[in-house]
């Protein structure tokens, strides 16, 4: 079933679309910042720290272009797989012809889940891909300046990177669940990524107001997205990073379990 879904989902034009993006936009991102030189000095967090250093090594690139397109653009693209799944079939009229079969539903969603988080990290890495291959390409293979100073070898860099990566997916395991749901319970993939991807919009908006109650704001969905950061300081930092991963289980089980219950009971005949 999950071979049969993942070679469904890899014919789809939306998937080369957004796959292409993850991987083209930071080879763009390099050729600007070689035409233009590296941005100008100016204040702000360590998504800009890392953009503004991006020219000072080819392996400086991937960390920026991760830490940029992991706060809206990724998110969107894996929000796309996880909201499209199911409420693409219901769209096209495909559903219940899937379900003629003697194929479970349980064992449906499980398949189109596997497959979307598996096409969320093949995602994923093709942004380090694109930003590594580019970046080594214009500006070398040099040593690695971080926001904080520090100094990382290449391969020291990388290692941490890849870390960073998974620890990034993850994070979108709340939303992408919320996602999912939403996918059992309309035709519309619009409606499921713009439904979720507002809960992350309104996530980000209410964490950058310091007068909202810290309390509120460590238990928003992406409070601890950025926490990979510290895996670039020295020593690492990965307090954070432990109960960002912890903080994305509520969210993840709870949004699943409610698409497994929902669409157990979902008339598709509707």
């Amino acid at each position: 079933m999950i071979r049969v879904e993942l070679r469904k989902q890899i014919r789809r034009l939306r998937t080369y679309i957004g796959l292409g993006i993850c991987f083209g936009l930071p080879v763009i991102i390099t050729i600007a910042l070689k035409v233009g030189g590296p941005p100008h000095e100016r204040g702000g967090g360590n998504e800009e720290g890392f953009f503004r250093l991006a020219t000072k090594s080819g392996v400086n690139m991937p960390i920026a272009a991760l830490s940029v397109m992991s706060m809206f653009l990724l998110p969107i693209v894996i929000l796309l797989f996880f909201g499209e799944s199911v409420a693409g079939e219901a769209g096209w009229g495909t559903l219940r012809y899937l379900l003629v079969r003697p194929v479970k539903r349980g064992k449906l969603l499980r398949a189109k889940v596997v497959v979307a988080f598996f096409l969320a990290i093949i995602g994923t890495a093709l942004v380090i891909a694109g930003g590594l291959a580019a970046g080594i390409a214009a500006f070398g293979w040099h040593s690695v300046i971080t926001p904080s100073l520090a100094v990382f070898t290449p391969r020291a860099a990388l290692q941490q990177l890849l870390i960073g990566a998974g620890y990034v997916v993850w994070n979108f395991s709340g939303a992408a669940a919320l996602a999912f749901l939403l996918s059992t319970m309309t035709d519309s993939p619009v409606g499921t990524v713009a439904g979720s991807m507002g809960l992350v919009i309104v996530s980000q908006i209410l964490d950058g107001i310091t007068a909202v109650p810290a309390g509120f704001r460590n238990w928003l969905p992406t409070h601890f997205w950025t926490a990979w950061h510290g895996l670039f300081v020295v020593p690492s930092e990965r307090t954070d990073m432990i109960r960002g991963t912890l903080h994305q289980l509520p969210y993840a089980v709870g949004f699943l379990v409610l698409a497994w219950w929902w669409f157990k009971r979902k008339d598709i005949l509707s």
